[in-house]
């Protein structure tokens, strides 16, 4: 089996142990850039693909270029969409466009090779997040309002879900290493969750 993997910086951090734990069993890929994504974790680059229109374009282009070769597509967005402006309370990313932007992931995916999964979007540390001075703000509500907005498009269009987002939240209180990137043996854990869920649905299929 062949996966691939894309999302926000919480699949750069757990994608090294995710391909660590499959190895023999499965060959994992991602797009190059890995350490220009770990320069900087607010801001997208490299292998992190940031918010659903980022997602969206980016699949786009992987269309229009020959798609991607894989047998397991594994994709998530969310934590930037709900990127709030202090001043003007504007999302970066809408609900109403963000769901409008799963959909059109989902008509994309649907002419390529893969299968896809959703990953669900990962909480966030909220009081640490959003002291004064931040330059953008993350509310737990919204991350809990666009995992249902997707938990519903995903269960329509038949596409299989993994609920790292409830897994984590039960790992404990000690979750964080700042605002919403979590420590090193929680990001092992969530790897083992995912390298788990993928063999038992491999044996299922």
């Amino acid at each position: 089996m062949r996966f691939c993997y894309f999302g926000d910086s919480i699949s750069v951090h757990y994608g090294p142990y995710l391909e660590t734990y499959l190895c023999g069993s499965a060959a994992g890929s991602r797009m190059e850039g890995a350490a220009e994504a770990l320069s900087n974790l607010d801001t997208p680059q490299g292998t992190n693909t940031g918010d659903s229109s980022m997602l969206l374009a980016f699949f786009k282009n992987k269309a229009e270029s020959g798609g991607i070769d894989s047998d397991l597509l594994l994709f998530n967005c969310g934590l930037h969409d709900i990127k709030t402006d202090p001043v003007t309370g504007a999302k970066q990313i809408p609900l109403p466009q963000y769901r409008e932007n799963l959909k059109a992931i989902l008509g994309v995916l649907a002419g390529m090779k893969p299968r896809p999964v959703w990953i669900r979007t990962t909480p966030c540390d909220e009081a640490v997040h959003n002291h004064a001075g931040s330059t953008f703000l993350r509310f737990s509500a919204d991350g809990v309002a666009y995992n249902q907005a997707a938990d519903q498009i995903m269960a329509e269009a038949g596409i299989p879900v993994i609920d790292l987002y409830t897994f984590t939240l039960n790992l404990g209180s000690e979750l964080y290493c700042d605002h919403v990137h979590f420590h090193e043996h929680i990001r092992e854990k969530q790897a083992a969750y995912l390298a788990g869920w993928l063999a038992a649905f491999v044996l299922k299929a």
